[in-house]
């Protein structure tokens, strides 16, 4: 444990081990236990799948120059959420990758292999994580139970764009 200061199911399937707890699930932290979907204001799963639909028009040629990840969702958030003391698990995805890399900033994403190896999930999937002091966290690939203060708050990155930020206070293995 280190201390500190949706993708639509049938597209991918995020991390849903907490997904049978109640809302007002807490941890021994008085951190409020959430899931992938509770970041998604109502109506919003109807909204990704027309955004997807309508994507998937444009049928872009696997390995072409106009082949890129790219981001599709929206910037819609849960308003009540922000200032929420929150944990959430998710996968990390660093900006820097070096062995004895602090992370000081990076992404919280629902699935394995977002922004690297697939396309990011939509920016109200997405979240940015701040820690201060920054953190060493070795196993890139684990899963991880991060909590802290959710913010409602967007930040742009070359990786994708995120519409909730969670100021760090305690991350761990999942």
């Amino acid at each position: 444990m280190i201390r500190t200061g949706l993708m639509i199911a049938a597209l991918v399937a995020p991390l849903t081990a907490c997904e049978e707890a109640p809302a007002t699930a807490v941890s021994e932290d008085n951190a409020r236990l959430i899931t992938w979907e509770e970041l998604l204001p109502e109506g919003e799963e109807e909204r990704l799948a027309k955004l997807y639909e309508a994507t998937l028009l444009y049928n872009v040629p696997e390995g072409g120059a106009t082949d890129i990840a790219t981001q599709i969702g929206t910037y819609n958030t849960v308003k009540e959420l922000d200032g929420i003391r929150v944990r959430l698990p998710g996968y990390t995805v660093p900006f820097d990758y070096g062995p004895d890399a602090e992370l000081a900033e990076f992404l919280l994403v629902p699935y394995f292999g977002a922004c690297l190896h697939a396309p990011p999930p939509p920016p109200n999937q997405t979240v940015f994580v701040q820690a201060d002091p920054p953190i060493k966290w070795r196993d890139l690939a684990q899963a991880a139970w991060v909590e802290g203060t959710l913010r409602t708050e967007v930040q742009s990155s070359e990786l994708a764009d995120a519409a909730y930020t969670i100021e760090l206070s305690l991350i761990e293995p999942y």
